[in-house]
């Protein structure tokens, strides 16, 4: 009997052993499946959909990163918690997923838009309600808010915030959008006091915004006072006199500081590169009379300066030599476009180095 089972068993085992020769090395039909069909088909593909799973969800926190960006322009981050000091008036401004926590004086809470959640009990705050001290008031998404302190007062703050101020005293502009400690709040604050620069509403100064052919004519217009047009043709595409940019457009096509483009169009809508705002300033210094010179040497040490087309060169030259452009990062980036606040700090450097 022993030896029939023993016979039986290594039937089984002769019949299984030709089973398995009979596959394909390597393939997926083979019982023992091999390193390199694991490599040459699972792993592959495996790798492929993680790349694509985690290439997709980088764009997404990329893209969501550039949003909350410009949502806050203007606003000061704190990764961690900052401490800051309000005198009676003063207030600190706050976005969504910003915190922050009362730890002396009093302070009122107002929320313009969102939810504000007391993370310390867990309840909704109300617009209008006094804060508790070391409570933990946090901003839900798409939400603004205000804490304004009603007696000196002390807190810690998380987030994208911004201070406006630590006493009781009017902001000197009225941009939400343009933080006190910005680097580009002088000049701000100088063309706007100037009557240079309009807000793009009466609380909001877009910093960030590209600025057009248009619009960068118009502030050069209004630095002038607002001249007469006078004689001189126009551009066919700018013959609407309703158009905002139409006076200033006709009057620097009138006094050379504008030439527009060979089929006698100006293009008003098209973004204005930094090389064309030297061009530009360069033709309204000439026409304001100033000093035409180029003393020093700096356009020289900018390492894209052969980037710079023909006809810019010259302007470029000038605006580097006098500080009316100061470049990035050691490059002038000349068919780059420029924002508000970079067109803001251009024209103060022309009035303080050059002469309004």
């Amino acid at each position: 009997m022993k030896r029939t089972i023993a016979a039986a068993l290594v039937l089984l085992m002769l019949l299984y052993m030709a089973t398995v020769s009979a596959s394909t090395p390597g393939s997926s039909e083979d019982p023992l499946i091999s390193r390199s069909y694991l490599e040459g088909a699972f792993s592959t593909a495996a790798k492929n959909e993680i790349t694509n799973t985690l290439g997709s969800a980088a764009d997404r926190a990329i893209n969501r990163l550039d949003e909350v960006y410009r949502d806050n322009i203007g606003y000061d981050f704190a990764p961690r918690f900052t401490r800051v000091s309000l005198s009676s008036g003063g207030s600190v401004a706050l976005s969504a997923g910003a915190s922050f926590i009362l730890l002396s004086g009093s302070a009122s809470l107002a929320v313009s838009s969102g939810t504000v959640i007391n993370i310390s009990t867990g309840r909704e705050v109300s617009s209008g309600s006094q804060l508790t001290r070391n409570q933990r008031y946090f901003c839900a998404e798409e939400t603004r808010a205000v804490i304004t302190a009603s007696a000196a007062a002390v807190g810690h703050v998380d987030g994208f915030y911004f201070l406006e101020g630590t006493t009781a005293q009017p902001r000197p502009i009225p941009f939400i959008d343009v933080s006190t400690t910005a680097w580009y709040f002088p000049a701000v604050e100088f063309v706007y006091k100037n009557e240079l620069f309009s807000g793009t509403s009466a609380t909001t100064f877009a910093p960030a915004t590209s600025m057009t052919r248009g619009m960068f004519v118009t502030v050069l217009h209004r630095l002038d006072g607002k001249p007469s047009a006078g004689a001189g043709g126009t551009f066919s595409d700018v013959k609407n006199p309703s158009l905002f940019y139409y006076d200033a457009v006709t009057w620097a096509n009138a006094n050379g500081i504008v030439r527009g483009y060979t089929d006698n169009t100006f293009r008003p809508d098209r973004l204005v590169t930094r090389e064309e705002m030297a061009v530009f300033m360069h033709r309204y210094a000439a026409y304001k009379g100033r000093n035409m010179t180029t003393p020093g040497n700096a356009y020289n040490s900018f390492s894209d300066r052969g980037n710079v087309s023909t006809f810019a060169v010259d302007a470029m030259r000038w605006s580097v030599s006098w500080e009316v452009i100061r470049g990035s990062g050691g490059r002038l980036l000349p068919q780059n476009t420029a924002s508000r606040a970079e067109v803001a700090q251009i024209i103060l450097n022309y009035c303080e180095k050059v002469g309004r």
